[in-house]
């Protein structure tokens, strides 16, 4: 019995490093930033200005990274600082301007810092989830390009283009978790606007920065791009909520559970702090970083005014 499972043992050690090369030298201490945005609900309000839903947070400690608020409002010099200590950035979900608001300001900063910094051969992966993923479309294309696209409170499967083989976000997956995503309602949509494939294919500095890698079909029948990453940098964002999957309850609420929807969501906050592994920024000492670390805020319980089970307050 135990000869005989030897060789299967070998077969998954190969798949997985066929799957996840080791990397001579990558950052296995890696701490990614996610921008807090303004408190729109009232309710929210008693516990401060703004805010960083829990289950986003959860995300990127799941696959081994440590997590740094990016407050607002604070100075360019300052975002500069933790840009250079940081080893990428998470615009999460939720509701702003996407061309004049505090939050619009300071992604700018992080997303052009990411792309000046590749010139130099630097490496600092980004991600957009459902409201980041609008920010950076806005913040490549200069405009607003959203038209009303609602898939509200619904899980859907992706479909899929022919790009997944050539991306880097999906060309490791494997073959029955791409099947499952194809198929099952497994991705958690939660908005009311997006942008159409044909906005997206007439508009130049989209179309030759990003590749599309599946669409959708909102309520309403109109088509949205659901994924997509940058051609030449490690830009990547979903306009559905991976992090919902694992992280949040509510039973009126669309999120998916099963064994395919939790794999898909570890898998990909595992591609992405894998991505931010490969950035070697780093704070200048110990307790410079700690007291950056998300660990010196409480965090509130808010399952019973939210959808959100838990989430931080700042300012």
């Amino acid at each position: 019995m135990i000869l005989m499972a030897v060789p299967s043992v070998l077969l998954y050690l190969l798949s997985f490093t066929l799957l996840h090369p080791v990397v001579l030298g990558e950052n296995d201490r890696p701490i990614i930033g996610i921008i807090t945005q303004e408190v729109s609900d009232e309710v929210f309000l008693q516990y401060g200005k703004t805010y960083i839903a829990d289950s986003y947070v959860k995300f990127l400690e799941s696959a081994g990274s440590r997590v740094v608020p990016i407050r607002l409002n604070l100075s360019e010099d300052e975002y500069v600082h933790l840009f250079e200590s940081i080893n990428g950035v998470l615009f999460p979900g939720g509701a702003v301007d996407l061309l004049n608001s505090s939050f619009s300001r300071t992604a700018d900063i992080f997303y052009k810092l990411a792309i000046k910094a590749a010139s130099s051969g630097i490496y600092f992966p980004v991600w957009g989830t459902c409201m980041g993923f609008q920010i950076l479309t806005a913040l490549t294309s200069g405009k607003d390009l959203l038209c009303n696209t609602s898939a509200e409170n619904i899980s859907l499967p992706l479909f899929l283009t022919d790009d997944i083989s050539s991306s880097k976000m999906f060309r490791h997956a494997p073959w029955e978790l791409l099947h499952a995503v194809a198929r099952e309602n497994i991705t958690a949509n939660f908005h009311h606007y997006g942008i159409t494939p044909k906005t997206f294919l007439a508009n130049e500095k989209l179309a030759t920065f990003y590749r599309i890698l599946s669409t959708n079909q909102g309520q309403d029948g109109v088509a949205f791009i659901s994924t997509m990453e940058a051609r030449d940098y490690p830009i990547y964002a979903v306009q559905w909520h991976p992090e919902v999957n694992r992280f949040q309850w509510r039973s009126d609420r669309a999120f998916p559970h099963s064994v395919n929807a939790i794999w898909i969501s570890q898998y990909l906050a595992n591609f992405f702090v894998d991505e931010a592994r490969k950035n070697a920024n780093r704070f200048s000492n110990p307790k410079e970083e700690e007291s950056a670390l998300i660990y010196n805020w409480p965090v509130t319980y808010t399952a019973n005014i939210s959808s959100y089970e838990q989430a931080y307050f700042f300012d």
